[in-house]
């Protein structure tokens, strides 16, 4: 039977030598987090594991390293630094697969941190705007720790769990974190008409949060009968699927509902999932799952890179071999997309940093990873225009992309890529 008990009664639970699970994103639980990490003194060895999570993450202080180690399966801006401070580590792992690892018991847990809806009537309580593999945590893990919070939404899907599955209750208001995204670049926005062009009505659509994604969205007032099928969406959809725009109608997989495993964005956002039967939240081993990405016609997966080399290689984790995020979901919605009859997988970009430097390259930096190879990749996007590259030789994909490289970069980008050849 559940207790209700204070955040700092709850995590005595925690011992030296654990490991922890965080949900994930907006879900992020901070108060049971910061009452956690409180307890540094007494604490030694206790692994944090997580994908990105939004707000404050303490344990991540490198002077509490022997208090506590960060397994991150994707990193964000508040744990990047534990990498090369010493006190984290990166476990790459595609999104789909990440809660295999705790059904099969290959990463055992001892404590889950969630965050959820208040109980209804039934005792039931909604995961809210993160599924991906908490489910699976809770279900492997000794001890279920539950923040309880009127603010969260209760969405529909496979995120609802009964009470009986949580052995703490701690009680709180907070809001959810919002995320408002600032207004596209012209950069953005050209890219964003480009893509646009490549999505037909009665497509179904993958994609993330930020400028390119909101500049597509914009875009796309006009077409007719599209579907969501996406690991995460934020605001930018809301008036698409208000003006049926987005129906689901010609989906294969959950017809005439929008998928996701999670999702981040405005307080707008989050009252509009609240109850909304349209809305389908689903573990991330479903909703990344190709062989139901592949199931939807015209699928088309629009995802981001850091590089991109001139044979089409794309790389979205690393710069060079310094990790930055994480292998996610591209893969998953890549290759779910090329499968699909009509579908279209792209990967949209500026031609060049904030500095000016060439996102499109000769050949990726030493020690950088490969996310998605040369053989996934079909569409590449820049201000500069639509690389086609399903069926060309290397020597073609080379030509292609080079036209849509900066013009100041085009002459040294080939001619280097030729020197080394």
């Amino acid at each position: 039977m559940f207790k209700r008990v204070s955040a700092e009664e709850a995590v005595k639970v925690i011992k030296s030598n654990d490991r922890v699970y965080i949900q994930a994103a907006a879900a992020v639980p901070q108060k049971l987090i910061n009452a956690m990490t409180k307890r540094h003194e007494e604490l030694r060895n206790v692994e944090v594991c997580h994908l990105h999570i939004e707000g404050e993450a303490p344990y991540a202080n490198p002077e509490l390293k022997d208090s506590f180690h960060v397994n991150s399966f994707f990193l964000g801006k508040n744990v990047r630094h534990t990498l090369s401070a010493g006190n984290g580590s990166y476990t790459p792992v595609f999104l789909s697969e990440l809660p295999i690892l705790f059904q099969k018991n290959i990463i055992d847990l001892d404590v889950v941190l969630i965050h959820v809806s208040e109980p209804d009537k039934h005792g039931y309580l909604s995961l809210g705007v993160s599924v991906e593999a908490t489910l699976a945590a809770i279900d492997n893990a000794t001890t279920v720790i539950a923040q309880v919070n009127k603010n969260m939404p209760r969405t529909h899907g496979a995120g609802i769990i009964h009470y009986t599955e949580i052995d703490y209750f701690v009680e709180c208001d907070d809001e959810i974190p919002a995320i408002n995204a600032s207004e596209p670049t012209d950069i953005e926005s050209t890219i964003g008409d480009y893509v646009a062009g490549l999505i037909e009505d009665r497509s179904t659509l993958q994609m993330g949060i930020g400028n390119i994604p909101n500049a597509v969205l914009t875009r796309l007032t006009n077409h007719k009968d599209l579907g969501l099928h996406t690991e995460m969406f934020s605001d930018g959809v809301i008036d698409l699927i208000l003006s049926d725009v987005i129906n689901g109608n010609y989906k294969k997989i959950n017809r005439g509902r929008a998928l996701t495993t999670f999702l981040m964005g405005s307080k707008r956002l989050y009252d509009y999932v609240d109850d909304n039967p349209f809305v389908e939240m689903r573990a991330s081993n479903y909703t990344n799952n190709t062989a139901y990405i592949k199931q939807n016609p015209r699928m088309v997966a629009i995802n981001s890179a850091i590089e991109v080399d001139v044979t089409g290689q794309v790389c979205a984790d690393s710069i060079g071999s310094k990790m930055y995020s994480g292998v996610g979901g591209q893969m998953d919605f890549i290759r779910g997309a090329t499968l699909s009859q009509g579908g279209k997988a792209i990967i949209a970009l500026p031609s060049t940093t904030r500095k000016g430097i060439s996102r499109i390259v000769p050949t990726l930096k030493p020690g950088a990873g490969v996310v998605t190879t040369r053989a996934h990749v079909h569409y590449v996007v820049t201000e500069y225009g639509i690389a086609n590259l399903f069926g060309k030789t290397i020597k073609q994909r080379v030509k292609a992309l080079v036209d849509i490289a900066h013009p100041d970069h085009r002459e040294d980008i080939a001619k280097a890529y030729f020197e080394l050849t």
